[in-house]
């Protein structure tokens, strides 16, 4: 086995308190690269089509990739994956800061958790050393008291990622949160704190010397220099906080982010707020990163508001009071409770109130538009799983459910996941992508969702962010399933798509050839474009198949109906739906599966998946 080809995972058994070491072999992982690969094998092989994401049978992955821990830039990232409880099918989150690259310094590149602890436990991997060790006075603790206690009793230089309250209460929209308050780098998506709660796990904390394997390091240094701009090491401040501010504009004033549940186009005066808050932010780099991305402004000690946050949090429910949407996101982190989850759900809660379909006698506030008191509230709430905050906490699909009438028509979700901040409207590419996504609605699941000069030539991926171009047909479907299958690459290989592709202010980006370059410096495995790219279509073919599994077809990629027939009557995307019918047909055409959205025999066969045809 090559150096940089190995992977050892940590398998912990919580039930039996057995914590045994795996290498897995090369021909695996040039298969399956790492990360987000590997994670959806393990998930496939080791659960089934019955398997409850609460039990002991479920799967809680973690996953570097070949280039975490190495010269590569932004490599400080990696997959965290299960069956989610929120949708009840594949699962997936990605974290970033410090986190991945210490787990990789301890001689460890993944760790699989099964079962349930009889009491709540910790994990503490020290330089390839691990044990369970009692975490029965954290449990109920938020995640800033978690991180600060388990400094002084492990290591004040280790690393922690760890849950809430939420995560320990099942609430099925918790996440993870890695670095505590400070750092606050979240696995987000997919309710994957409610499965590490239901395994009575609080938290893993990791510290390490071990240097990552790589098979020729002085190639991959130098083509780090050749590749890497070097304009981007050189830093202005306020040039680069103009940018950034220019950019937040364009996604208000274009039409691209959700304002009140997505039923506006505008949201006067708040386009303006929200490049002031990003403006005043200060850089934030997760561990390797030389850029820092403007949605992690540092402000003196406090991290200041995810530009991400700015919108589901404020502009989804009208609430443009700063101190507000800051207080809320800060609690989300606190608590464990993905943000954009919970500005979704509270944007729907909101509709529903005005429509009286809920009433205050639900909810113990007046839950009006704009009201970032009662923002504050739902939050809280949520998190706690207290009051009317347990039934949104389900999830707003399921919430729907509960509160009945006609509150499905306010439920904006995909296969069970909440819309985030982006409106499928505003690109026909977007719609495509987020209505194919095998976690469910998420525009970061297709590689250039929102970036705005994404022309990839070796993708066969045109420009599609102009007037024009982002209401095209032809060969949308074609290009997102492109797109995708380099989108779960960079999440197997452990980088940065957002560092990748958004280089501000200096508007480069990196090449899927640049990635395979690194990739057999690393590994020595020689790999060419063509079978670089199967890796892609082949994990994504796997989660797919793990999703049919778990009843998932044509039915459920789809769009609600407020972006099908719902058209705005002003701002960029004025008048347009996007034509998801004809859009599907080429996709599933492009991709080998059948009509209903299904691989082939021999689409499977073709990309060696032989154990799940």
């Amino acid at each position: 086995m090559t150096q940089g080809g190995a992977f050892r995972l940590l398998r912990v058994d919580l039930d039996q308190k057995k914590l045994v070491s795996e290498d897995l072999q090369e021909e695996v992982m040039r298969k399956f690269i790492g990360g987000s690969g590997i994670a959806s094998k393990i998930v496939w092989e080791e659960t089934s089509s019955t398997t409850d994401p609460f039990s002991a049978e479920n799967r809680l992955v973690f996953a570097t990739g070949p280039f975490t821990g190495t010269a590569v830039p932004a490599n400080s990232r990696m997959t965290v994956a299960s069956l989610s409880p929120l949708s009840g099918i594949w699962g997936e989150a990605h974290v970033g800061g410090s986190w991945p690259d210490e787990l990789k310094r301890t001689g460890c590149d993944g760790l699989v958790i099964t079962g349930k602890a009889k009491e709540p436990v910790y994990l503490w991997i020290n330089d390839g050393e691990a044990r369970l060790v009692s975490a029965k006075h954290l449990w109920g603790k938020d995640t800033r008291e978690t991180d600060n206690l388990l400094m002084k009793e492990t290591d004040p230089n280790a690393m922690t990622l760890c849950i809430g309250p939420a995560g320990e209460r099942l609430v099925k929209i918790s996440c993870l949160i890695g670095g505590g308050g400070k750092e606050a780098r979240a696995a987000a998506r997919c309710g994957l704190g409610a499965v590490m709660g239901s395994k009575n796990l609080k938290a893993i904390v990791v510290k390490g010397t071990k240097k990552a394997r790589v098979a020729n390091p002085e190639a991959l240094k130098e083509s780090v220099k050749k590749h890497y701009d070097p304009k981007i090491t050189e830093y202005d401040p306020k040039r680069r906080g103009e940018i950034y501010a220019e950019f937040a504009v364009d996604l208000m004033v274009g039409g691209k982010e959700i304002i009140k549940n997505f039923r506006e186009a505008k949201f006067e005066g708040f386009p303006e707020k929200f490049a002031e808050e990003v403006r005043r932010g200060k850089p934030f780099f997760c561990r390797s990163c030389r850029t820092s991305c403007f949605e992690s402004g540092m402000d003196g000690e406090v991290r200041r508001t995810m530009a991400g946050a700015i919108t589901t949090l404020g502009s989804g429910c009208l609430v443009d009071d700063m101190e507000a949407i800051r207080a809320g996101y800060h609690l989300c982190n606190r608590l464990g409770i993905d943000h954009k989850s919970t500005g979704a759900i509270i944007a729907f809660a909101m509709e529903c109130y005005e429509k009286g379909i809920i009433t205050k006698a639900d909810t113990g506030v007046d839950l009006t538009w704009g009201d970032g008191e009662a923002m504050l509230e739902m939050v809280r709430q949520i998190g706690l799983k207290e009051g009317f905050g347990a039934v949104l906490g389900e999830g707003v699909k399921k919430a729907a459910e509960m509160i009945g009438k006609n509150a499905s028509e306010f439920a904006m979700h995909g296969k069970g996941l909440e819309f985030p901040n982006w409106d499928p409207r505003s690109s026909n590419y977007r719609a495509l992508g987020e209505a194919t996504a095998n976690i469910g609605a998420d525009p970061y699941n297709s590689i250039g969702p929102i970036v705005k000069h994404s022309s990839i030539p070796e993708l066969g991926i045109v420009e599609r962010d102009s007037d024009m171009a982002r209401f095209r047909v032809e060969r949308v479907g074609e290009e997102v399933a492109r797109g995708q299958n380099f989108g779960v690459l960079t999440n197997s290989l452990g980088i940065c798509w957002l560092a990748m592709f958004m280089w501000m202010p200096h508007n480069v980006h990196l090449e899927p050839s640049t990635c395979l370059e690194w990739l057999n410096d690393i590994t020595d495995w020689n790999m060419d474009f063509n079978e670089f790219m199967r890796c892609g279509e082949r994990i994504f073919n796997l989660q797919r198949m793990i999703d049919v599994r778990r009843g998932i077809s044509r039915k459920d990629d789809f769009l609600p109906a407020r972006f099908l027939v719902e058209k705005l009557p002003e701002g960029a995307n004025k008048g347009h739906v996007p034509p998801l019918g004809k859009m599907l047909g080429d996709y599933y055409a492009f991709r080998g599966w059948n009509v209903e959205g299904i691989p082939t025999k021999e689409k499977l066969r073709e990309l060696d998946l032989v154990g799940t045809v």
